[in-house]
């Protein structure tokens, strides 16, 4: 006979890590890692070939038993720190994995809102995004600003991950089984590490949440210049989106979207090719096209552009909503 009794959880709670790459953060560090809260179990300080020697300073003046020191002879990018901290934190079976700054930049009293659609099940990733409300936004330089809503579509376009927005946010959190389910020997380990992380996450198919948060930028300043990354950009995020579509549209899987696509751009480029060669002829002949032509070649434009719109609203529709982290519990 039942005693009434709640059924406790028999899975133990998550165990969550904190991964800060450190490159001329030694102003910053110790404060960062005071303000870390007890929901945290491990601390992987990463100093990554610092100038500052900031692991120097962590070793002496830090006591708290859960910080791990990891030290890079030579500098191999932010990307590079958080890697060598995500793997780490699997080598020691933890859970979930924070990414926080250095520079004081991001609080670390939201790690425990960042982690808990993790914790719950929910999501297998999930990072801020300081575009959600409009008034976060005050403060935000406009270049920058600029800049992120550029790149967050072109991120959308290679990721699929269309419910997202602010891909160059770094205070993320990710479940092992989301890293796991990557190659972290491919992710970028420079600038376009975030929206790599995004593009190979979207491979996996992990889900993946915005948590809003507000804009915070203090004396440190960012040593991204657009025009020095524009170009990488934009050829990473192209390569990308093809790498995508033919992935998951032609080997992965062969939906009436795969059709729209193919025949959409099929009777795209007749119909601009026609029309082109149309064109031309009357420039050169000085007799305008008959209604035929005309016809014959806007009808496969409309069409293509018809067909494309379809499939661009599947893709939307398409987002990964059954977490990675659900098979992984389940021990596949």
């Amino acid at each position: 006979m039942g005693t009434g009794a709640p059924v406790a959880d028999p899975s133990p709670p998550p165990r969550i890590a904190v991964v800060i790459p450190c490159f001329q953060v030694k102003k910053h560090i110790l404060g960062v890692i005071r303000a870390i809260g007890a929901e945290v179990e491990r601390i992987y300080v990463v100093d990554d070939a610092c100038p500052e020697h900031t692991a120097d300073l962590v070793q002496a003046e830090v006591v708290d038993a859960r910080v791990r020191i990891i030290r890079h002879e030579v500098n191999k990018g932010v990307g590079g720190a958080v890697i060598s901290g995500y793997r780490a934190a699997l080598e020691e079976g933890l859970d979930v994995v924070v990414k926080v700054d250095g520079d004081g930049q991001m609080d670390p009293r939201l790690i425990e809102p960042l982690t808990y659609l993790i914790r719950v099940g929910e999501a297998d990733y999930v990072k801020g995004n300081r575009f959600h409300r409009i008034s976060t936004l005050q403060g935000m330089p406009r270049m920058r600003l600029i800049g992120n809503a550029v790149l967050s579509f072109l991120t959308k376009l290679s990721s699929g991950y269309w419910q997202v927005f602010d891909p160059t946010n770094g205070f993320t959190a990710i479940h092992r089984a989301a890293l796991e389910a990557i190659d972290l020997d491919r992710i970028s380990t420079r600038y376009f590490f975030e929206s790599d992380m995004l593009i190979h996450l979207g491979h996996a198919r992990a889900v993946v949440v915005d948590m809003p948060m507000r804009a915070h930028y203090g004396e440190e300043h960012s040593s991204l210049k657009i025009s020095k990354v524009a170009s990488e950009f934009l050829m990473r995020h192209l390569r990308a989106i093809a790498q995508r579509t033919l992935y998951q549209y032609l080997l992965r899987d062969f939906t009436i979207a795969s059709a729209n696509l193919l025949v959409g751009i099929g009777f795209l480029l007749f119909g601009t090719t026609y029309g082109a060669v149309k064109w031309r002829q009357s420039i050169v002949t000085g007799i305008a096209s008959p209604t035929g032509s005309v016809i014959l070649a806007t009808l496969p434009i409309i069409l293509g552009v018809q067909m494309l719109l379809f499939f661009l609203s599947y893709d939307i529709s398409a987002v990964p909503r059954v977490p990675l982290q659900r098979w992984h519990r389940r021990g596949s």
